[in-house]
């Protein structure tokens, strides 16, 4: 039978319970266990897909074309779970599916109130998100819930859990709230209060926490953790420091690890005992990051850089690309809106080693971003473009190479001459924003010897979408006439997915979003490539490669 672990947070936002759940996720997989992750988010929107960067940062997509919590990122990248539609609900969604049996009839009459109707509805989308995709049984579904104990949005998410807990067998529930520790530099102490009262709040609405994980500044001193075991009556071993981490995120689970977190779960869930969790990979790979000393500057040119969850999933692919490359990669983030106007402006990118123009949506900063392709390209800088940067560069080559006067999006110039980028066919008459995008995984195939199947090493490969305009086939043939490479179609429906230019020592544009497959152990292989490309940049200077390639 699988067991339940509930993550909840108190005193303040932003403390990592998604980072922290998939760091438990992690530990448990190294101890042989399977795992499902799923994240319950109190805001009334449906899911983030209409939601601005600026409020939620990036929205994650999965296979099936979820648009989800940033959180879900994090569990892909630390642990092996299969994450679904079912793995991200909201209030809006919980909302969205009682209403519409109320609509039904559903109730027969009976009046729908919070309890039991809301609650019982998220109950069983708890039992919805324990997913496996091998039919093999889930050892541990791991639940986080979103927001802070004592906000009135997650309280119907408590209550369900809680409930949820008294429905199952004594010892298959566990509940661990993640807590803060402030530290107050004008007495040089540590406080307890905030984790005293978060508890205790918790305790008000029926939750026993059975384990306290502590995020803290500084290091937690035994008397600490007696202090906050006899206030918050959680014993002792079960009160963990999670420490701010010096180097990487990455040496979050070993430091659970080291605080025995792992050990203390598999005793009091009753689970199978493998006797030790194998991180020996995780510690090569952290003891690397350690002692990196090779650096790389990527450019960063997007519409959201002042928030850094806007483009979560892209600055950990980077991550992971330097780390298989063994250099550390320093980001550059340009504000596209800086670069529009005068040519000076791009003064902002000198000395870069490599540009990445991520997705985005809306006309702000789309000239900013197609003048930094043009330089990248005219430079022989290393150019990544995905989604939008895709589609900027398409736009750029139109103008600036094949001539095609004004050529533009339709998404942001109706009346262009030259829609080089289109919207697609099945996207015309709809009337409804969110979850109606192109989303979720499609095949591509890919042309041999091209930059895409020597990264890929294969001539199939699937990836993660969400867009609604495209390559306008109307412009196939001029394109394939001239020097850009057309390299990666979709199949089913012959739409241009990948641009390259074969001639300059690293260009290429993706219609998809390959950010959500990377992983610290496996980075994802476009990524891998940008990386080692601009490092080779910085090393023996791309200029002469590109005057070496044009003489020749």
């Amino acid at each position: 039978m699988t067991k339940h672990i509930f993550i909840t947070g108190g005193v303040v936002s932003s403390l990592g319970k998604g980072l922290t759940s998939a760091a438990i996720g992690m530990i448990l997989e190294r101890r042989g266990l399977k795992v499902s992750m799923q994240k319950l988010d109190p805001y009334i929107n449906v899911d983030p897909g209409t939601m601005s960067p600026f409020q939620h940062g990036e929205v994650y997509v999965t296979d099936d074309g979820a648009e989800t919590d940033l959180d879900l990122g994090h569990y892909e990248r630390f642990t092996h779970a299969r994450l679904s539609k079912s793995s991200n609900f909201t209030t809006g969604k919980i909302y969205s599916q009682v209403i519409a049996k109320e609509r039904r009839g559903d109730y027969l009459g009976r009046t729908v109130q919070v309890i039991p109707h809301i609650t019982d509805a998220i109950k069983e989308a708890i039992h919805e998100g324990v997913t496996s995709d091998d039919g093999r049984p889930v050892d541990v579904a791991l639940t986080e819930i979103g927001g802070t104990v004592g906000d009135i949005e997650s309280l119907p998410f408590l209550e369900a859990a809680r409930q949820f807990a008294i429905d199952k067998p004594r010892g298959d529930v566990l509940f661990v709230h993640l807590t803060l520790l402030p530290y107050l530099r004008a007495s040089g102490e540590m406080k307890t209060k905030p984790t005293q009262q978060s508890v205790g709040k918790l305790r008000e609405i029926g939750i026993m926490a059975d384990i306290l994980i502590c995020r803290t500044e500084q290091p937690m001193t035994r008397e600490m953790a007696q202090k906050i075991s006899m206030f918050c009556n959680v014993r002792s071993e079960a009160v963990i420091e999670e420490r701010d981490v010096e180097f990487s995120i990455y040496e979050v689970p070993t430091n659970l690890v080291r605080a025995g977190l792992d050990k203390l779960i598999v005793e009091r869930l009753g689970l199978p005992d493998a006797g030790v969790t194998r991180m020996d990979d995780w510690a090569i790979m952290l003891d690397d990051i350690k002692r990196t000393k090779d650096s790389v500057e990527i450019a960063v040119v997007g519409k959201y850089i002042e928030l850094h969850d806007a483009y979560k999933s892209i600055y950990e692919a980077l991550s992971h690309s330097g780390i298989a490359n063994h250099c550390k990669v320093v980001l550059r983030k340009v504000r596209a809106e800086d670069l529009t106007g005068a040519p000076e402006k791009l003064a902002l990118l000198e000395g870069v080693h490599g540009l990445v123009v991520p997705g985005g949506f809306g006309e702000r900063g789309i000239e900013g971003k197609i003048q930094a392709i043009r330089w990248a390209r005219e430079k022989g800088v290393p150019f990544f473009g995905i989604c939008l940067g895709m589609q900027c560069a398409v736009i750029e080559y139109a103008r600036n190479v094949l001539g095609l006067e004004g050529a533009h999006t339709l998404e942001h110039s109706p009346h262009t001459q030259h829609p080089v980028i289109s919207l697609m066919p099945d996207q015309e008459n709809l009337h409804e924003l969110g979850g109606t995008m192109r989303l979720g995984a499609f095949r591509c195939a890919l042309e041999q010897d091209t930059l895409a199947h020597r990264l890929y090493g294969s001539t199939m490969i699937s990836e993660r979408h969400r867009h609604r305009y495209e390559f306008n086939n109307d412009y196939r043939a001029i394109f394939e006439s001239s020097k850009m490479k057309l390299s990666g179609l979709n199949p089913e429906r012959n739409l241009v997915e990948i641009v390259e230019l074969p001639e300059h020592p690293f260009f290429i544009g993706v219609q998809f979003h390959p950010e959500f497959k990377s992983t610290p152990l496996i980075p994802q292989p476009i990524f891998k490539g940008f990386v080692a490309a601009a490092l080779a940049h910085s090393r023996n200077g791309g200029r002469e490669r590109v005057r070496e390639r044009n003489h020749a």
